[in-house]
């Protein structure tokens, strides 16, 4: 198994990315995600992987891809579409810097998911505690 990282450019919070997806879904199913580079481990991929999307610089959501195929943008230039499960899983936020395009993402380094029915903190609430408990002594907070 072998998981994919993106960064979801362009939104602000997992619920927006839910409405985007939903609309997306509706005028043009499958639900996909389609991107310039084809992955060459597709088989590792298929066997469990999911798309774990980062929002605001962390990673806060993952989807089970579905299948992974050849398409075509609306201008005829060749691109990947990742076909995703419709369910957002929480998952335990983690930092992540910028980057381009997306990466391979190690089961072993992918974040764990919530429990069922958890909301991710957000805000000062994904400071670790002792950073705020710090800036709150400092009056920072």
């Amino acid at each position: 198994m072998l998981h994919i990282i993106k960064l979801c450019v362009g939104v602000k919070e997992v619920a927006e990315l839910a409405q985007w997806q939903a609309q997306r879904a509706r005028l043009d199913p499958p639900l996909r995600h389609q991107t310039r580079m084809m992955p060459k481990r597709v088989a590792e991929i298929l066997d469990g992987g999911s798309l774990y999307w980062v929002i605001g610089g962390f990673t806060r959501v993952r989807q089970r891809i579905l299948d992974v195929r050849e398409e075509t943008w609306d201008d005829g230039t060749a691109c990947c579409g990742l076909v995703l499960h419709k369910d957002l899983v929480p998952v335990e936020l983690r930092p992540q810097k910028p980057f381009q395009g997306w990466r391979y993402l190690d089961p072993a380094a992918a974040p764990p998911d919530l429990p069922r029915g958890t909301v991710p903190a957000s805000g000062l609430e994904k400071l670790p505690p002792a950073l705020r408990r710090e800036l709150q002594a400092l009056c920072l907070i």
